[in-house]
């Protein structure tokens, strides 16, 4: 009790609003200092109804600064540095369907849409034969229904799709009188969108825009001009990435795909590789350093290496709704901060819980880092719409050797050593052993005598040859060594040569190098 009071005595309560109205996720949420003045704002991608009202918000404190209308669903929000002119000032890119919108300075700056997929030759076929009028809505709609079962529906077009929702005759006619003459299109749309820095690591720099889409794929956008750089495949659709490095030297991708697997990309790399297989579907990933932080909707969290072995997974009193990564640089360190669906939000450092945090509502989304002037601050948005505003004291201590008591428990740490039985084979070698136990060590005397026979005459071999760095002649006590710096065809030679002698001088040396004219 003593450890929960303590852990909500570090934090201020700055904005409680139960009734603003958000409707959205951890990823469309960010905070980004947009008009360059050192106030940083929030800015929210609403949801809305999710078939209406959908908004961009930007909120200066605790006020709502402005609003911009969507037309479609956003997936995420993120802020990046476009160019290096002064003064930096971060532009905005809103994922929507299968375009990213860009803000500066809250205007509408640039469309980036992505580019078309490739469409199926008898999809194509089928619809100018209608087009035509050289088959009939019946044929069309069958020819369809065969080509959906062999290359799958989300291979298809939008208007085959929804031809097949479609069951009255009278209905199809009217969405084929609509759609007839118009040319095929195949669009994907994006499902999540992160951030790389391009070429340095520092706050402020160029970065490049990150885009999972839902064919299955994964763009890398130029931050100026807005073309793909890089297109790298998965085996499935994305539903979360993470984002480490510099594009310019090196950079891992960290994704969650929707068939439940993880999977990571590389400088270099056209497919993904898979690291390891979730079982369930993520909620959110973490990528720092060379731990990946997974949160599946078994309400576990567990941690990664960057291979893919798993260190720990830890099972939470409650299902998870949300995490977000809490980085206070003042003091160097990193937690996790993970919301439940009983009201609290619990605060991780590695495996230990530090912190809880409860709330009158369900934690739906969270984003936490600089805001207004403050430089730790949690910004929370309840199941309900509502938004609350957590400042962590300066005063604030974490103790990870104290940690908190709670309901979770270590998968890893509480399962037994998988010690396997002993076989068949184990059982009859060891008997094996036992009884010519006499053989076995008489045919190892004799193979050991025949290693100590041939070393013998390879030295003496070495030594009638000359063979050796040390000189055997008492009148020339001299010791050569050679070092060989790099692997060629340029290299060095670093020769030693030293008298080993105390009273002997020697002199007239000379060195002879041999080697193979056809390679050197």
């Amino acid at each position: 009790m003593d450890n929960l009071q303590a852990a909500a005595n570090r934090w201020l309560t700055a904005h409680d609003d139960n009734k603003a109205g958000i409707y959205t996720f951890s990823s469309c949420i960010t905070l980004s200092d947009i008009t360059g003045d050192g106030d940083t704002k929030l800015i929210v991608a609403d949801l809305g109804s999710g078939t209406f009202n959908m908004k961009l918000r930007v909120y200066k404190g605790t006020q709502l600064l402005s609003e911009n209308t969507m037309i479609d669903l956003p997936t995420g929000v993120v802020d990046f540095y476009m160019d290096s002119t002064q003064p930096r000032i971060p532009a905005i890119a809103v994922a929507s369907g299968p375009n990213i919108y860009v803000y500066k300075n809250m205007r509408p700056y640039f469309k980036f849409t992505l580019p078309s997929l490739e469409i199926c030759p008898r999809e194509k076929e089928l619809w100018d034969k209608y087009g035509d009028n050289r088959i009939e809505i019946s044929e069309l709609r069958d020819g369809l229904l065969a080509l959906k079962d062999e290359i799958g529906e989300g291979m298809m077009t939008p208007p085959s799709q929804k031809l097949f929702t479609l069951m009255d005759m009278t209905q199809m006619k009217n969405f084929l009188d609509i759609h007839k003459g118009f040319p095929l299109k195949r669009s994907s749309v994006i499902t999540c969108i992160s951030v790389l820095n391009k070429s340095h690591a520092e706050e402020g720099s160029v970065s490049c825009l990150v885009l999972g889409t839902e064919a299955n794929l994964v763009y890398i956008l130029d931050p100026e001009a807005f073309t793909i750089m890089e297109s790298m495949t998965l085996p499935a659709a994305p539903t979360q990435l993470s984002v480490t490095g510099l594009y310019d030297v090196d950079f891992r991708i960290v994704i969650s795909c929707r068939n439940g697997s993880l999977v990571c990309l590389k400088r270099g790399w056209q497919r993904a590789k898979s690291i390891a297989l979730l079982g369930n579907q993520s909620i959110g990933v973490i990528h720092r350093d060379k731990t990946i932080l997974v949160a599946t909707m078994d309400d576990k969290i567990s941690s990664y290496s960057s291979k893919g072995r798993l260190h720990w997974s830890q099972k939470l009193p409650s299902s998870i709704l949300c995490i977000c990564p809490v980085e206070i640089t003042e003091k160097s360190v990193f937690y996790v901060a993970v919301a439940l669906s009983n009201n609290q939000v619990h605060m991780y450092h590695n495996k230990h819980l530090i912190d809880i945090m409860t709330f009158s509502d369900s934690i739906s989304a969270m984003k936490f880092g600089r805001f207004g002037r403050e430089n730790s601050a949690l910004v929370c948005v309840t199941l309900s719409g509502g938004i609350i505003i957590k400042i962590l004291k300066r005063t604030a201590m974490f103790d990870a050797n104290e940690s908190l008591q709670s309901t979770s428990t270590s998968i890893v740490s509480s399962q037994p050593l998988n010690i396997p039985k002993k076989t068949k084979l184990f059982v009859d070698q060891t008997v094996r052993e036992r009884e010519n136990s006499k053989d076995m060590h008489e045919i190892f005397q004799h193979d050991i005598y025949k290693l100590r026979l041939r070393t013998a005459r390879a030295y003496v071999k070495s030594m009638q040859i000359s063979d050796n760095p040390i000189s055997v002649d008492q009148n020339e006590p001299i010791k050569l060594s050679a070092q060989v710096l790099g692997l060629g065809p340029t290299y060095k030679i670093i020769i030693g040569l030293s008298n080993t002698s105390v009273d002997k001088l020697s002199k007239n040396l000379e060195l002879v190098f041999h080697n193979d004219d056809r390679v050197y």
